[in-house]
């Protein structure tokens, strides 16, 4: 059966709602409506922020990868839980934030997103004699080879690069303070918002909104986790223009989720064992932004990938069930 007779196979609709689950499974949901929430807050983020590239990115990014997976004919079952979508869409969101606007970026974004989908699968089939799955690695692992190959690819326009990124942050002037409890919420929903890249407190809304409709728990939890590494990044006096942007939260936020409602049932040592979680990843956060600054690329996920990873092995055991972490539960 070829590829385009497998996706009229499930259908038009079908297939949507399988992308629309890609976008979700970011954050462990498996909810088409979460991830049309998703979407709509990447959209809204990238066109008021004047780079609807990045939006436009993330969609092409979702359905290369998901195509790739039937392609490869890879598990049936994981891709209708959009489990092949979710490293192409953050591709999608990266190659527009970090690479010029050209053909050759777009071509580019695609191969890493198709990338992606086997390189999580072989990730997944070493780490599964762990107990353990890849998360967002392969997106990390990926992008960071396109982005660190950059500097010497010409035709990926050094403009724009990842580490002229990098070097305008730390040049940003303060614009905004800690000061009044309107601005805190708006930091705090950026820290959500940043899991896709995305600078927008209404795009942290709508993900919480999202997340909402498919688990209260997530999103009480991406709350928690956003606040919590807001919080310990003042005290410990990291950069203001980074804690402005979320840039300390995103990745605590998925350790939070991943740690206190998938992996482990929602209770009382499972939340004490997801602020520590948190907490870590700010410090692994603040570690792996000293560890990729000279090679010019962002840290991306992986604090979360790593911390998470490490607060997994030892397979502790919460409730009655001998926790398996090589997969995650799924949600309708």
């Amino acid at each position: 059966m070829t590829t385009q007779s497998k996706i009229f196979e499930v259908g038009i609709f079908g297939f949507l709602k399988i992308l629309l689950r890609g976008a979700a499974q970011v954050m462990f949901q498996c909810n088409a409506w979460c991830g049309l929430l998703f979407i709509a807050g990447i959209f809204w983020g990238a066109y008021s922020s004047g780079v609807p590239e990045v939006a436009w990115g993330a969609l092409l990014g979702v359905m290369v990868s998901t195509a790739t997976g039937y392609i490869l004919n890879l598990q049936a079952e994981e891709g209708q839980e959009g489990l092949w979508g979710f490293n192409g869409i953050l591709v999608g969101c990266a190659f527009p934030t970090f690479l010029g606007d050209t053909v050759w970026m777009w071509i580019a974004l695609a191969l890493c997103a198709a990338l992606s989908t086997w390189v999580r699968t072989g990730l997944n089939n070493l780490m599964r004699g762990w107990s353990i799955n890849s998360f967002t690695f392969p997106f990390v692992l990926c992008t960071w080879f396109f982005l660190l190959g950059a500097h010497t690819m010409h035709s990926l326009p050094a403009l724009h690069t990842s580490s002229h990124v990098m070097h305008s942050l730390h040049g940003l002037h303060h614009h905004m303070g800690l000061e009044g409890a309107w601005e805190a919420v708006q930091i705090w929903l950026r820290g959500i918002s940043q899991v896709f890249l995305i600078d927008s407190w209404v795009t942290g809304l709508l993900f919480f909104l999202g997340l909402a409709a498919s688990s209260r728990w997530a999103a009480l939890w991406a709350l928690i986790g956003s606040a919590l590494s807001m919080g310990m990044a003042v005290v410990m006096g990291m950069p203001v223009e980074h804690i402005d942007k979320g840039l300390y939260s995103f990745s605590a936020v998925l350790t939070a989720i991943a740690l206190a409602t998938v992996f482990y049932k929602p209770s009382w040592r499972s939340a004490m064992w997801a602020i520590l979680g948190i907490l870590v990843t700010v410090v692994v956060q603040a570690a792996m932004n000293v560890w990729v600054q000279p090679f010019g690329v962002a840290t991306l996920t992986a604090p979360f990938c790593i911390t998470t990873w490490l607060f997994l092995l030892p397979l502790l055991k919460f409730d009655e069930q001998h926790p398996d972490h090589s997969q995650w539960h799924h949600r309708s």
